[in-house]
């Protein structure tokens, strides 16, 4: 989650990019989240509900941030763990 509110920050502003960064086991850390799904309006996005990307990489509260903007990715467990996913669509 937090790999992927980087992402979002560097990729402010970029339409047609969208980033998906998810543990395969269906959880990331402590939280029932997998991971997220972010694009160019992420940042913006948590902005208009009242979470801010800076304030929340700082404080390590990603979680929040994406259950906030509505880029959290929640699967459920998947009892298995081949790594760490990170995706990548492009169109330009």
């Amino acid at each position: 989650q937090h790999l992927a509110l980087c992402v979002a920050m560097a990729m402010e502003h970029s339409p047609g990019l969208w980033v998906l960064a998810a543990g395969s086991d269906g959880t990331d850390g402590p939280t029932d989240a997998a991971g997220a799904i972010v694009d160019g309006l992420t940042v913006s996005q948590g902005l208009l509900v009242g979470v801010d990307a800076q304030t929340a990489l700082r404080s390590f509260d990603s979680y929040r941030f994406h259950c906030m903007a509505g880029t959290s990715l929640k699967t459920g467990p998947t009892g298995t763990h081949l790594g760490d996913v990170v995706m990548i669509l492009w169109s330009p």
